[in-house]
């Protein structure tokens, strides 16, 4: 998969992201969660995130 990460805005300064894995409907999928604010998440299914080395 071809990525090309981007800033979207600044991230909030009280804010803590993090990244889990977890099935959504049966499937695995990548989660990216600001836990410090309600519904500030965002999910892609495990085969269609990039991976690590991906993103060198």
């Amino acid at each position: 998969m071809a990525t090309n990460p981007g800033s979207i805005g600044r991230l909030p300064a009280d804010g803590e992201i993090v990244a889990a894995t977890d099935e959504i409907e049966g499937q695995p999928h990548l989660v990216i969660a600001d836990i410090a604010r309600d519904d500030a998440w965002i999910s892609v299914s495990e085969a269609d995130a990039a991976s690590l080395s991906e993103w060198k």
